[in-house]
């Protein structure tokens, strides 16, 4: 993980009872648990290891309405008020900046994505705009990249994953929630068909509603509960560099590589055409589901078949609430930065903006994605089991919508009007 991660010091004391328990300690479910805190409602938080040490800290920070499907532009509007109000909301800055966010096309094939894109959401009103080789230039001056065109939105933005999700998470308690770390939630308690509680590795609680919030490791959670939820484990890897003078304040993404300024005057760097798809058993099972991404991103998996399909054919699959889980064997999930990716990243980007040639590594880390067929969230309750909600399966994509994901989640388990419609994130759907 990055070594800028900002810890958090929450409670040892687990409750016997409260009125809601959100499991995982992610963007989301602090976002969730802030939500109801501030509407007076109970609620205790578990994460199995750390307050964001997954992927909430190892993104890259993008917050972006650009080339996200048509049906989830809405959540990542409202996401965009509520990173405005966050200071005011939290006492604290995390870094938020609308400095915009730039897709770059080398060829006329992925520039018409882009202008396909433009027109699926123009009823939606936003200010993202095509752009020519001179706009490209003017906006990120030094450039010697041979771009057909790309696509800019100058509301986009970025903040610091490593110390947002702590910052809230800070907040959350401040304002009445219980946070626990290093204290899993093995399964859920039913009573009279409904939950009635959950059993962690300290012992039970009782409560009304329980929120997953798990990220990768939601669909094994619920597989133990008999409810199948498809999701597929991806890697990003990502390198910091040392503060250097730049091209611009803009995050770029150009076919194999992006990158962002960082608030210490560093960039953020990664290679945008390329991800680690290791192996598991779940590619056997539930493999086919994914056919049609297959066929249209197979060029952006680095397919590989080794250790990991042996760690996870050796996790449990199946436990009882008096056993140790998989969420107690590996507490944080740190898979190993693929340095060639990164290298290759960087190399790309010396190529395409020279500025870089003098930009130095100062740190690289990597991050596990779960993601859906459709790359969109489930954020639902799970009819089979009244009492339970979930929200997850961000598919790379969930830390730009992270505070209206954990909003709306938390307005589904308060059964208020929603922030928006919940219908691109039904759980039927997949």
């Amino acid at each position: 993980m990055t070594k800028a991660l900002e810890r958090v010091n929450t409670s040892d004391e687990q409750p016997v009872t409260t009125q809601v328990v959100i499991i995982g300690g992610g963007i989301v479910g602090v976002t969730a648990a802030l939500a109801l805190a501030e509407r007076n409602i109970p609620v205790v938080l578990l994460e199995k290891g750390q307050i964001a040490a997954e992927q909430s800290s190892r993104n890259l920070g993008w917050i972006r309405k650009t080339s996200r499907h048509a049906g989830d532009v809405p959540m990542a509007q409202a996401a965009d008020r509520l990173w405005a109000q966050m200071p005011e909301r939290i006492g604290r800055s995390v870094g938020y900046r609308q400095a915009g966010i730039m897709f770059l096309a080398r060829t006329q094939e992925q520039m018409a994505m882009y202008e396909a894109w433009h027109e699926s959401v123009h009823p939606l009103e936003l200010d993202s705009k095509l752009l020519s080789p001179a706009g490209i230039d003017q906006l990120v001056p030094g450039g010697k990249g041979a771009w057909v065109g790309g696509i800019y939105t100058p509301s986009d933005g970025y903040a610091e994953p490593a110390i947002t999700t702590s910052a809230i998470a800070n907040a959350a308690m401040k304002k009445g929630a219980i946070l626990i770390q290093n204290c899993a939630v093995r399964t859920l308690t039913m009573s009279a068909g409904a939950v009635s509680g959950v059993v962690t590795e300290k012992g039970e609680i009782r409560c009304e509603q329980v929120l997953l919030a798990g990220g990768a490791w939601s669909r094994r959670f619920l597989a133990n509960l008999g409810i199948s939820l498809p999701t597929l484990p991806l890697i990003c890897s990502v390198l910091r560099t040392q503060p250097m003078k730049g091209p611009t304040d803009i995050a770029v993404g150009g076919p194999n590589f992006s990158f962002r300024k960082h608030q210490d005057g560093g960039y953020i760097i990664t290679q945008r055409g390329k991800l680690d798809a290791p192996v598991t058993l779940d590619h056997l099972l539930i493999g086919h589901r994914y056919l049609d991404q297959l066929r249209t991103q197979r060029s952006f998996l680095k397919i590989g078949f080794g250790r990991a399909f042996m760690n996870d054919l050796k996790m449990k699959r199946r436990w009882t609430s008096d056993a140790q889980t998989p969420f107690e064997q590996v507490r944080t999930n740190d898979p190993l930065p693929n340095h060639e990716l990164n290298q290759d990243a960087l190399n790309n980007l010396k190529t395409a903006w020279p500025a870089f040639d003098e930009a130095k590594i100062e740190e690289a880390w990597a991050g596990l994605l779960d993601v859906t067929p459709d790359s969109n969230p489930v954020i639902d309750r799970i009819n089979a089991l009244p009492g339970l909600f979930v929200a997850t399966g961000f598919s790379g994509h969930g830390f730009g919508t992270g505070p209206a994901a954990g909003q709306l989640a938390a307005d589904l388990v308060s059964g208020v009007q929603p922030i928006i419609d919940p219908a691109p994130y039904r759980f039927s759907r997949l």
